[in-house]
């Protein structure tokens, strides 16, 4: 049965939930401690997830005013990849990728995902980076096929890879001091489980700024697929439970405007959607 799991309440002490169909927020704190990697990789905990739902057992929770957190706990590793849309690729001019662009962003920049945004100080070209997410449920080494790959899929999330242009590409060095500021991985809000996406390579997605479409597209324009990316990282690092994996962004990124460019700055406001994960909305301050 697919579930939309979420984690609930203030920063630091979230608690475990499920979203019903029918929008019913249910408490999951009695059955499992968590939402995390260890929930993932364990068949039986969902199982007894998946059997409180159809005995509809689990104690309601009243929504209003309740804040909705990261729908992962304690994410290992968060694994990012660059220039993988075609639509992205056209829009920028420049040359398709032979192999995917990877980098790493620190799990502490993960945020809920209607959290606030802080723009860096010193900041000038904040932007933003509507992506799905990947959320792994199972230790994988050296994968040899799309199968194997997919079925490492715990489930999807919506994230927004929020970067800082001129610190990774205006200045020397790596892209980590761009991709790594405070607040830059809002996530959620729910952990929608795989087997509610029969085809991750099938979903529209798209952001809005201060009401405008900015992006508008489809994970069919990713140059490389969920699977591909997964086989791919699985031959440079392991990938364990909980670990999650930003597949790149599609066209209609700040960057790639007319000069000027419009970059974030405090005041502004993003709203974010993927097909059947979801809605982000965030205000940007200043840090």
């Amino acid at each position: 049965m697919a579930m939309r799991l979420l984690r609930v309440g203030p920063a630091g002490g979230e608690r475990p939930a499920l979203l019903e169909e029918d929008g019913t927020l249910r408490d999951l704190s009695a059955l499992v401690p968590d939402v995390d990697g260890a929930l993932l990789a364990d068949p039986a905990a969902l199982d007894r997830i998946r059997a409180a739902v159809g005995a509809r057992v689990l104690p309601a929770l009243d929504p209003s005013g309740l804040r909705i957190g990261p729908p992962v706990a304690r994410i290992g590793k968060m694994v990012g990849i660059g220039v993988n849309y075609h639509d992205l690729v056209a829009e920028m001019r420049v040359g398709v990728p032979t192999e995917p662009v990877v980098f790493l962003k620190a799990p502490d920049t993960v945020v809920g995902p209607d959290d606030t945004v802080l723009v860096p100080r010193g900041s000038v070209r904040t932007d933003w980076e509507i992506e799905l997410a990947v959320v792994i449920g199972r230790t994988v080494r050296y994968l040899d096929s799309d199968e194997e790959a997919m079925a490492a899929v715990a489930g999807y999330a919506v994230a927004n890879d929020l970067s800082e242009r001129d610190f990774h590409h205006g200045r020397a060095g790596q892209w980590g001091k761009g991709k790594n500021c405070e607040t830059f991985n809002p996530l959620g809000p729910w952990l929608v489980t795989a087997d509610a996406i029969p085809d991750p390579q099938d979903l529209r997605m798209r952001l809005w700024v201060n009401g405008r479409l900015a992006q508008d597209s489809g994970t069919d324009r990713m140059i490389f697929p969920v699977a591909r990316l997964i086989r791919y990282l699985s031959h440079y690092m392991p990938l364990h439970p909980g670990d999650v994996i930003n597949t790149g962004t599609p066209a209609g990124v700040a960057l790639a405007q007319p000069e000027p460019k419009p970059y974030l700055r405090a005041g502004d406001v993003l709203e974010l959607e993927i097909e059947g994960l979801g809605r982000q909305r965030q205000e940007l301050k200043d840090a």
